[in-house]
């Protein structure tokens, strides 16, 4: 007689041991907005300097400048154009090229530096690669074929990896001709981090800071910059 199903064996090791939680990467613990909250998402950004506003500091001319759009709004600061109208309605289309082909997730969340709160960024991808390392993607397009990307993109790309610690950006974009794209598949192009760059965004941001809310001592000296470990 064939002995009855044993649904427990007592005697072996029956239970499997819980999977380990998946550890939490840094940046994931500073999330300030998420723009799918977009009141939110913008009244968080207003407190702060963004990748966009550090893409204009080149120099400090430009800081007066931007403290001056900061405070009293610039051209750009309402509607938008059938251009930004463009990459908006493009940039679900290109995120799920560069999930597919480089495996960088979509993102829509607000993040803080270590440091300064008011230090802020919005990737429009990340993923962490197999050695642990950040890795960012920035999404865009353009009516006009690149030789190389604009000096102020790399800007917002080295401020966003100072942000949220990461090691280096995806930067895609995509040409259009009367806003149908010209190529099956977007172009693409890894930038390294730069901290000699991040540097120097770092300061003028600061300066930027007390331009716009002049109160001494109101930025962390620890958010002076100084290159090491990423966060």
């Amino acid at each position: 007689m064939p002995e009855p199903f044993a649904l427990f064996d007592l005697e072996g090791d029956t239970w499997a041991s819980p999977p380990e939680p998946r550890r939490r990467h840094p940046h994931e613990t500073r999330v300030v907005a998420d723009s799918g909250d977009r009141v939110a998402w913008l009244r968080a950004r207003a407190q702060g300097i963004t990748a966009t506003d550090a893409a204009k500091l080149a120099t400090r001319d430009s800081v007066r400048t931007a403290a001056h759009e900061k405070l009293h709004g610039g051209r750009r600061s309402f509607g938008g154009s059938r251009y930004t109208d463009h990459g908006k309605a493009r940039e679900p289309v290109i995120a799920e090229w560069v999930r597919q082909t480089h495996g960088l997730a979509p993102s829509t969340l607000l993040f803080h530096s270590e440091f300064e709160r008011r230090h802020l960024a919005t990737p429009d991808g990340l993923g962490v690669a197999a050695n642990g390392s950040l890795e960012l993607c920035e999404i865009k397009t353009t009516s006009k074929p690149w030789r190389g990307i604009p000096r102020g993109y790399l800007r917002q790309v080295w401020w966003q990896q100072y942000v949220l610690g990461a090691e280096r950006t995806l930067v895609v974009w995509e040409e259009h001709a009367d806003f149908v794209p010209v190529d099956d598949e977007p172009k693409s192009r890894w930038v390294d981090r730069d901290d000699d760059q991040i540097e120097i965004l770092v300061g003028l941001a600061n300066e930027l800071l007390q331009a716009i809310r002049p109160n001494p001592g109101a930025v962390d000296p620890r958010a002076v910059y100084r290159p090491g470990a990423l966060a």
